[in-house]
């Protein structure tokens, strides 16, 4: 005996999660319900199969193909318009006129003993017989009336509770005779149950009903949905699921990896090579797809989760149902019955409350607060270029296939035959999309000069040696799963303002050049780059004093690409030296705030008990450097920034400073002392690297461990920052502690504060008009200035749904009192 399977339906109240799925594929404990109906016509000996396929029906096709991986034949019945329960199944007449078939639907979850139902077809000797089973509520369903010999007294097609008269509902599975198809007309719409099986009954036909006793649900809610997840883990139906049993009710499929301190509580399924970080929680009625990440501190609760979904951290996820290939990143919070579609991307801190649903590709803005569908629109800003960059998290938000799509859209900024040069820091990660950017590049007639893995500032100087631009790869500081695609200009730079949108828009509109046959671009990989480096960085910083000077220091180069230059910089140098952490470790290709500060820790033991002058540690990409002074202590970062500054200024007595307006005033008055004055500029290092330019200015700084050496290199360069620092103590024959020692405390405090996109104009008008009278600066945000001298600046994230709060004062507490003073203004405007 043959069956059909029906599977055209388009599943119109299952949207989204039927927008861009046909409803079949719908994923049952991590196999399509299609697949669940195919296993039990296969148990009960229905080899041959019919499925008869409308709505997306290359997506079935596709998928099951012809059935040979299940040990099925399959064949396809097509219908070019919907021609309803009947009329399918007339589509396929030419396949089922031999014989009687069984005719079952391709999205309803059962377990019905089929072969009991075909035995009482064949004794009964029945033209049709239905498949009946009893439900507590049969209001969705056709009711059923069979005599005590089991034949159909009476149907009614979804009654009203005036109209329910049995509790025996018609499941949409029959057993049928070849000559049903006699009352079927072809191709045009027509019903079993609301035009053929009355038209029998009214001319005597047998047609019988057979009550079938097992699980069946029709899965045509999202209630039912779920509710059919947590039925097959809870095992009230009886399905093959893959994977191994490891504790009761928890499946875990295979290549899948569990940490040991992740929380089960069963029932649950973890589907193949699905990832669950420590600390993450799963409880009951959880599916989690093929190849999802869960990240460390995520809270999982009924929540049924497709395949290749990412989960970031501390994210809660309750009674949800979330579509394949979508990114819920950290700390997003989705409520019980919500529903999001297929590829969407879920920002950080939202909440998408119960019952929405999120139609698919649409994108949740982060920290948005999300109660009404969101089916045309996306409820956010997309944003291609952040403060390092294109960032994300390595194959989730940054991707071999955007890498090509980037890279084509930079090459299409410039004219063919152009040269771009191309680094990377150590990770795989980034030796990975490298490749992918380079041949994006040559595709589009670009010459390629490849430095394979450097440190950032010899990628800048290498770019502005005659390339037209420079891409760089490196993992994102202080997240080993995140990286960024940083894009130079010709002169080693980060791309301007008015350049990343020029690359955003060709981005968007995915207008791409593409090179002739013979146009393709060259590679080549220059030689002695690290020679060229060191030989100009020493012509051009001041050195003098540091060979007769005796001094001796700790040098930390991180395992990271700093280690890669100091060899023949030291020796060149004559600087007393010892170099801890020189090798490259692959594993570690940047490190966490704990790991650099332990770090520090580590430097100062062997800076005091070595007697050094002092001691430097460098960044993974020797872009930032970090200071401990004589005494083992650590500099931090916005004091090293003055410090550097009071030498500079003190041995230039002239000059201009740039500095970002977010630093303390106290440099003001440090540079003031030694004749020199400062340039403030916004927070974007593109700024301060346009001001480094400046034939007059003399150093810059950002606060935070990046240093400019305006003489060598526009750009921060770690390396040239101690190169300098190096000749500056030399010279001046003072100690780190004793520089430290002359400078003025400063107070400054920062916040960040969520705020939506849609508010952050609204945040930004009321904090103007909250300053009155007061002084405002706009050269970056707003700066409110008090008449005593202290100050609040409020800056609007450019990439992310944030506000972030500066404040200085005379100490911390007043400091702290101006930040909680501005940051109710920022919170009443975002509410």
């Amino acid at each position: 005996m043959k069956a059909v399977v029906m599977a055209g339906g388009e599943g119109t109240r299952l949207r989204p999660m039927t927008s861009s799925m046909p409803k079949p594929l719908l994923p049952v404990a991590n196999r399509p319900i299609m697949e669940h109906v195919l296993r039990l016509l296969k148990r009960h000996g229905l080899n041959e199969t019919v499925v008869t396929v409308q709505f997306l029906a290359s997506l079935v096709k596709n998928y099951f193909g012809d059935g040979e991986e299940l040990g099925m034949e399959l064949t396809y019945a097509n219908e070019e318009k919907p021609l309803g329960t009947a009329g399918s199944v007339k589509n396929a007449e030419e396949a089922l006129k031999d014989d009687a078939f069984l005719v079952i639907s391709g999205d309803a979850l059962t377990d019905f003993d089929l072969t009991d139902l075909i035995n009482f077809h064949k004794e009964k000797g029945a033209l049709v017989t239905v498949c009946l089973t009893r439900v507590p509520n049969p209001l969705e369903f056709g009711i059923t009336i069979v005599d005590d010999e089991g034949k159909v007294e009476r149907f009614l097609e979804k009654p009203t509770w005036g109209q329910v008269f049995s509790d025996t509902v018609n499941t949409g599975i029959y057993v049928m005779e070849p000559e049903v198809f006699d009352y079927v007309e072809a191709d045009v719409s027509v019903d079993w149950s609301g035009d053929v099986f009355p038209q029998l009954m009214k001319e005597g036909k047998p047609v019988y009903g057979y009550v079938a006793e097992g699980y069946w649900e029709d899965v045509g809610t999202h209630e039912s949905y779920v509710k059919a997840q947590a039925d097959v883990l809870e095992g009230k139906v009886d399905v093959e699921l893959d994977g191994f049993e490891i504790s009761p009710g928890v499946w875990v499929a295979e290549g899948a990896e569990v940490h040991p301190d992740a929380v089960l509580r069963g029932p649950l399924y973890i589907g193949d090579y699905a990832k669950v970080e420590a600390d993450v929680e799963i409880r009951e009625h959880t599916v989690v797809g093929s190849n999802v990440v869960v990240k460390s501190g995520a809270f999982l609760h009924k929540a049924v989760l497709h395949d290749n979904v990412y989960i970031g951290q501390h994210s809660n996820l309750r009674g949800c149902v979330v579509g394949k290939n979508t990114d819920i990143m950290r700390a997003a919070r989705i409520e019980d019955g919500a529903v999001i579609g297929d590829e969407c991307l879920v920002g950080e801190e939202s909440i998408v409350q119960g019952n929405v649903r999120v139609y698919p590709f649409k994108t949740i803005e982060a920290g948005a607060f999300v109660n009404t569908s969101v089916i045309w629109e996306s409820r956010g800003q997309a944003h291609l270029f952040g403060a390092r960059g294109v960032s994300g998290i390595l194959n989730v938000e940054i991707t071999p296939e955007l890498a090509v799509r980037l890279a084509g859209a930079y090459a299409t900024t410039l004219k063919k035959g152009s040269t771009v040069t191309t680094a990377r820091d150590h990770s795989r990660g980034a030796r990975a999309l490298k490749r992918a950017v380079i041949s994006a590049l040559q595709a589009s007639a670009i010459d390629v000069r490849d430095l394979e893995n450097v440190p950032l500032p010899v990628a800048r100087q290498q770019t502005a040696r005659g390339s037209a631009g420079g891409i760089m790869i490196r993992t994102t500081p202080g997240v080993p799963d995140s990286v960024d695609i940083m894009f130079f200009d010709g002169r080693g730079a980060d791309l301007s303002q008015a350049s990343q949108r020029k690359l955003d828009r060709v981005f968007a509109r995915q207008e791409y050049r593409r090179a002739f046959p013979g146009e393709i671009g060259d590679l080549h990989f220059p030689a002695s780059v690290f020679d060229s480096y060191t030989g100009s960085l020493l012509r051009n910083v001041d050195t003098t004093g540091i060979a007769e000077s005796g001094l001796k220091v700790v040098v930390d180069a991180s395992n990271g690409s700093a280690g890669l230059v100091l060899p023949s910089l030291l020796g060149k140098l004559g600087v007393d030296s010892l170099t801890i952490n020189p090798g490259l470790d692959e594993r570690r290709p940047t490190e966490t705030a704990d790991a650099r500060r332990s770090g520090l820790v580590r430097l100062g033991e062997i800076v005091a008990s070595a007697r050094a002058a002092f001691g430097v540690r460098f960044d993974p990409v020797g872009e930032r450097l970090s200071l401990v002074d004589e005494k083992g202590r650590i500099v931090e970062d916005d004091r090293a920034l003055l410090v550097m500054l009071d030498l500079v200024a003190a041995e230039r007595r002239s000059g201009r400073v740039a500095l970002p307006v977010t630093t303390t005033r106290i440099a003001e008055q440090v540079a003031a002392y030694h004749g020199t004055q400062v340039d403030w500029t916004t927070t974007s290092p593109d700024d301060l690297t346009r001001v480094g330019r400046d034939d007059s200015t003399i150093f810059g700084g950002d606060g935070r461990g990046g240093f400019i050496v305006p003489e060598f290199s526009s750009v921060f360069d770690g390396t040239a920052a101690f190169v300098r620092l190096i000749g500056l103590v030399a010279r001046t024959q003072l100690t780190l502690s004793q520089i430290d020692a002359r400078i003025p405390r400063a107070h400054v405090l920062k916040r960040d504060l969520a705020t939506p996109w849609a508010v952050k104009g609204l945040v930004m008008r009321r904090v103007v008009e909250a300053a009155g009278d007061r002084f405002v600066d706009t050269t970056d945000g707003v700066r409110v200035v008090e008449t005593d001298g202290r100050w609040v600046m409020v800056l609007p994230d450019p990439a992310e749904a944030v506000t972030h709060l500066w404040a200085e004062g005379p100490d911390d507490a007043s400091a702290q009192a101006l930040l909680d003073e501005w940051s109710s203004v920022v919170d009443s405007a975002g509410r």
